[in-house]
């Protein structure tokens, strides 16, 4: 009897890893998404506390949409 109840243990906790794990990829792929919305939320957020930290919090921001980070359609063609 003891054999049975700890294989179910077993699986019970496999089970806890894999909505751990599919819960942190879910979170991930959201960040990632929406990575440009949360900086310019933060950025405000920032700048409504502090202004010295809010410009250079503003600065990074501009940065980042500065940079291109996908590739353009003309580079696929090429």
């Amino acid at each position: 009897m003891k054999a049975k109840n700890r294989s179910r243990k077993g699986q019970t906790m496999v089970e806890y890893i894999i909505i751990v794990v599919l819960i942190a990829i879910t979170v991930m792929s959201f960040v990632i998404y929406f990575r440009d919305a949360i900086a310019k939320w933060f950025t405000g957020a920032t700048e409504a506390l502090d202004d010295e930290a809010g410009s250079e919090a503003r600065s990074r921001l501009e940065e980042i949409e500065g940079q291109n980070t996908g590739k353009q359609l003309e580079d696929l063609a090429d």
